[in-house]
């Protein structure tokens, strides 16, 4: 298996590729944060007005908090990634609403706010998915947090939302299944189209969900904008 990024702590090989955000960061507006990683080969900023990330000769992604709010951050290394939220000044964002409606959506559902897993259950069908993605875009919950198993066909809506994304590039269209929980990514592509993708992935999926990169990745740069 490919390594995967590691930030204080090595996150599962199962780790989120879907909402919830894998990590969340704090920092102040005007402030800096140091965050290690064991290996990055370019990353993203969703909002550069709020948050700067840089890539060090140490290893370490330094963030700057630039204005009060929030922003994403998008990171790739060796055929998987990783999406930050990073919050510049403010609290975190709950809403009770989300997850009862999740929870009323989601029969199977479970809530275990003190265990490990802190959301346990099936996803059964699209109402359930849907709820979901609207509980897991807030700050309740990261990857490690969820214990999720989706049936075939939830997965199978899920991929069809992708698809827009997986044609974004004419000349070399993607192709993407489920084997499994897994997602099969096949085609060539370049970083800018790679990027559309992934954040697609990311927005489009609720809970974790391995990838499988069967790319060939042309002309990935090291750094990023």
């Amino acid at each position: 298996m490919r390594a995967w990024l590691a930030v204080a702590v090595v996150l599962s090989a199962s780790a989120a590729h879907a909402w919830p955000v894998d990590l969340i960061h704090d920092v102040e507006p005007g402030k800096e944060r140091f965050v290690r990683v064991s290996s990055v080969e370019w990353f993203e900023v969703e909002d550069p007005r709020v948050a700067t990330v840089e890539l060090m000769d140490s290893g370490e992604l330094l963030i700057s908090g630039l204005k009060a709010g929030r922003t994403l951050v998008l990171l790739f290394a060796e055929g998987r990634f990783a999406v930050w939220r990073v919050r510049v000044g403010g609290k975190p964002v709950l809403d009770e609403g989300a997850l009862t409606g999740a929870l009323k959506a989601c029969p199977g559902l479970q809530h275990h706010p003190e265990a490990t897993d802190k959301l346990v259950g099936g996803v059964s069908d699209e109402r359930c998915r849907a709820a979901l993605l609207s509980l897991l875009a807030t700050d309740a919950f990261v990857a490690r947090d969820l214990d999720l198993t989706f049936e075939p066909r939830v997965l199978q809506a899920q991929l069809k939302a992708l698809q827009p994304a997986l044609a974004a590039d004419p000349r070399a269209p993607l192709e993407a299944h489920y084997e499994g929980a897994t997602l099969v990514l096949k085609g060539a592509t370049a970083d800018g189209p790679l990027k559309t993708v992934l954040w697609q992935v990311f927005r489009r999926s609720a809970g974790r969900a391995l990838l499988d990169d069967q790319l060939e990745h042309v002309g990935l740069d090291a750094g990023a904008p």
